[in-house]
């Protein structure tokens, strides 16, 4: 005879439980939604409206509030704080979330605020970051995968990070900025501008100063789109020409390679300008 009704439900909460280990000392809701194999260390606080996956790692003195979806098997060291409210006077308490995806570690006293109604509502992390020690996610960013902010990066609202960028410390980074894909940002940086994607910048207001061809290569990008791509940065960042001649230049050279394109796209369609080079030809 199968089990149905409260004895069903109570086998049910045993079997949870038993999948769970979370300190007496942690204070967690009993609404909130607990995933299997997560650990949940002493005053650690979890709230009403949290859904964490399963085998995530939740240090001492973690708090994670709000509308807040994480996915399996991330990591919150001692002090980070999930959720809270966005730092945005036009908040007026309403539902918005932070969604984080899978298998991201987030360090020593790391903050994310949830979004607001007016940049879309959600604040959201892809799968594979790493967020370092005192490092900040302002409202309605979006994350991409595997980004790395190191020790305490802190973009504005609205900022879009893309896939394998890397932050340096003490990075800050203006509201709607974007930051492309495969691109480097020096330390001690600031970042009033797009970042365009594989380039290095850095500079208290950053400029591109050469390709990130190291991690290129390490992600097994091909010799001939590192070669392409090599041109396309002298053309748009070392040349004396405008950046609407630059890109109509390396259109006419350039044909035939999808990193290429992609940066050329990135550059038409940034809305604050971009990050530049020296105007000296190299």
């Amino acid at each position: 005879m199968e089990n149905s009704g409260p004895m069903q439900s109570f086998c049910t909460w045993l079997l949870v439980l038993y999948q769970m280990s979370i300190h007496h000392l942690a204070v967690v809701h009993e609404n909130a939604k607990i995933g299997a194999h997560v650990t949940i260390g002493p005053f650690a606080v979890i709230g009403e409206h949290v859904s964490i996956g399963d085998g995530c790692e939740i240090s001492p003195h973690v708090v994670i509030d709000g509308w807040t979806e994480i996915g399996a098997g991330c990591k919150f060291l001692t002090g980070a704080i999930i959720g809270s409210p966005p730092q945005d006077l036009k908040y007026k308490g309403e539902e918005t979330r932070v969604v984080i995806g899978n298998n991201c570690v987030f360090r020593e006293y790391v903050t994310i605020n949830r979004g607001t109604v007016g940049g879309g509502g959600i604040t959201r992390l892809g799968n594979n970051c790493l967020l370092m020690a005192y490092s900040h996610v302002a409202h309605d960013c979006q994350i991409g995968n595997h980004v790395i902010f190191a020790n305490s990066a802190a973009p504005g609202g609205h900022v879009v990070v893309e896939d394998f960028a890397m932050i340096g410390g003490l990075v800050g980074i203006h509201q709607f900025v974007r930051i492309g894909a495969h691109s480097i940002v020096g330390g001690c940086s600031g970042i009033p501008q797009d970042v365009p994607p594989y380039m290095m910048v850095v500079g208290d207001r950053a400029k591109v100063y050469g390709l990130n061809s190291v991690g290129l290569k390490r992600r097994n990008f091909s010799e001939e789109s590192i070669k392409a791509l090599h041109k396309a940065h002298r053309i748009l960042f070392r040349s004396k020409l405008s950046i609407k001649h630059a890109v109509e230049q390396v259109k006419a050279e350039i044909q035939g390679c999808a990193e290429v394109d992609y940066l050329i796209a990135f550059i038409e369609q940034s809305q604050r300008g971009i990050c530049r080079g020296a105007s000296k030809e190299k």
